[in-house]
């Protein structure tokens, strides 16, 4: 079960100005003729913080290297967002793993590209099912609103697809370096 379904827990905010954390209130909290705006601001320097996500620990106040990776992580949208079953997956801790992760994820994705150019598009009822049964590993990693119907995968959208996903890879690479 959901380690956070059955308790409500403070959302965790970061200042990486002032290298601060802080817990904000809950809206249910918050009595009728307060500050109620969605904006979460920093008490001591009045900027904007980041959202953490609940699993967010911070590092010491002194802990310049650290707070710098917290930044750039969370500036290519990696927090610590998660419902509570498992973490919020793999973060890496320094950014060289992370500019490593992003250049892993970007080796994938052109590996689905290589898998689309190659693939023979089916033209026949039987040769929809069997490529939907080989590979329909490939087939459902497309959304929706890249498919010609909802069986059907044609190669142009899906190269489109993955080459979307690249080109996101490489804007955060851009944000990092």
């Amino acid at each position: 079960m959901c380690r956070y379904a059955m308790t409500s827990y403070k959302p965790h905010y970061a200042c990486f100005n002032c290298r601060k954390t802080f817990k904000r209130r809950f809206m249910a909290d918050i009595q009728r003729g307060e500050d109620t705006k969605n904006e979460a601001k920093c008490p001591e320097c009045g900027e904007l913080t980041a959202s953490m996500g609940l699993d967010f620990e911070s590092p010491k106040k002194t802990d310049l290297k650290k707070w710098a990776h917290l930044k750039s992580l969370y500036s290519v949208g990696i927090n610590f967002h998660s419902c509570g079953c498992t973490g919020p997956g793999y973060i890496p801790n320094t950014t060289e793993k992370l500019i490593a992760y992003f250049e892993e994820l970007k080796a994938q994705y052109f590996k689905n590209i290589e898998f689309w150019r190659n693939r023979i598009e089916p033209t026949t009822k039987a040769e929809l099912d069997r490529d939907e049964s080989k590979n329909g590993e490939h087939r459902w990693q497309i959304p929706k609103s890249y498919r010609a119907d909802k069986k059907d995968v044609k190669n142009e959208e899906a190269i489109k697809y993955w080459l979307e996903r690249v080109k996101e890879v490489e804007g955060k690479l851009a944000i990092i370096e």
